[in-house]
């Protein structure tokens, strides 16, 4: 490992002084804090991993339900269920008890597991994103569910060329010991910084960089739109339009409820972004200071740092099915209907049943009716 190497043995270009010659060990959290770090990772692993698989399940069984964004969010929902089973058990296993138990081989294999799903979920919300962009600024709908099949295809294909590096013996990935799981590790070879700049480029910066335009532009189209509604509508009088201004009104006031589907369906993708923003922003910079810095990854306190920031990135596949349930209510639907009838409070009503129960206009009375 790099900290554990003579100065002129591994870092041949570094100043011969004491402060390079030799590193502190890692200091672990105390017991109780990586017991209570375990069980909290279990619990999220648990979350993300039931969400998820809802969701590609309610996807896969309802082919009403198989719209291009459906199929892009499902396969988002896929990529976290998988980040869950392939890297956060064992996460979790190596933060009791400060040790990798699962080999070197399979500790490049599960860094680059790691990296090609978040890889994945990322290329995901970029493409949503994008699409979003071309419908209410654009005014072009382009992609279908055949077309999102493919660009689903493509973006597998390209977030496994960028992670396979680590498959193949890449020297910056390390067995943990300075961390809870394998992590990129400090060097000065230029081709290692190269590719841990494409890397992290790849999976957080450049993909925020182009969602955040996306998302600042969509909101000046709908600010601009909104404004253009309301002043064109704004002191018509109805009784006095002629009947091609009356068609022009409707096709108005069409348009501004369209924008206001299109804006509410965007603002689920917008919190996706924030929550993705917050996740993983610390893990890139972190990812970054590894790999340049060799004092801050030769420091006593990275095997703290490095567990609650694994922890925060890990965090995001536990927070897209919470704003799923919060914002989709066919989500809430049929989730309620996969849940088993015991573990259900109130008895379940067909679908077609309760759009024809309305009790809000069954008990609503007039100030002409009798209140009785």
């Amino acid at each position: 490992m790099a900290c554990n190497r003579s100065a002129a043995e591994a870092y041949a270009n570094l100043p011969p002084n004491g402060s390079h010659a030799a590193a502190p060990g890692p200091a672990a959290p105390p017991a109780p804090l990586r017991v209570s770090l375990a069980a909290l990772m279990a619990l999220m692993t648990a979350g993300g991993l039931l969400g998820n698989a809802a969701l590609c399940v309610i996807v896969y069984r309802r082919p009403a339900m198989r719209s291009a964004v459906n199929l892009l969010l499902a396969t988002l929902a896929f990529s976290d269920v998988m980040l869950s089973l392939c890297c956060m058990p064992f996460t979790a296993v190596t933060l009791v008890t400060v040790r990798w138990h699962f080999g070197d081989a399979f500790c490049r294999v599960a860094a680059a597991l790691y990296w090609f799903f978040v890889l994945e979920g990322v290329a995901v919300l970029l493409i949503i994103s994008v699409d979003r962009f071309l419908i209410i600024v654009q005014r072009r709908d382009r992609l279908n569910p055949r077309r999102a099949k493919a660009v689903i295809a493509a973006s597998w294909a390209l977030s496994f060329c960028v992670a396979a590096p680590s498959l193949a013996a890449w020297p910056l990935v390390e067995v943990p010991a300075r961390a809870p799981q394998c992590v990129l590790g400090y060097t000065e070879l230029p081709a290692g910084r190269a590719y841990v700049l494409a890397l992290v480029g790849a999976a957080f910066f450049a993909p925020f960089a182009v969602m955040l335009g996306s998302y600042l532009g969509i909101l000046h189209a709908a600010r601009r739109n909104a404004v253009r509604v309301h002043d064109q509508s704004r002191g018509l009088d109805l009784r006095r339009l002629p009947r091609a201004g009356l068609r022009r009104l409707q096709r108005q006031q069409q348009l501004s409820l369209d924008l206001s589907f299109k804006t509410k369906a965007f603002t689920t993708i917008l919190i996706l972004f924030v929550g993705f923003s917050l996740c993983w922003l610390p893990h890139s910079v972190y990812s970054l200071l590894s790999v340049f810095s060799r004092r801050f990854y030769c420091g006593p306190s990275f095997y703290a740092t490095s567990s609650c920031i694994l922890g925060l990135s890990y965090l995001k596949s536990v927070f897209n099915p919470i704003v799923y349930c919060w914002r989709i209510k066919k989500f809430r639907e049929a989730c309620l209907e996969l849940l088993p009838q015991t573990f259900q409070i109130l008895p379940r009503v067909p679908e077609r049943i309760r759009r024809r129960i309305q009790p809000s206009t069954v008990y609503a009375c007039t100030e002409s009716q009798s209140a009785v």
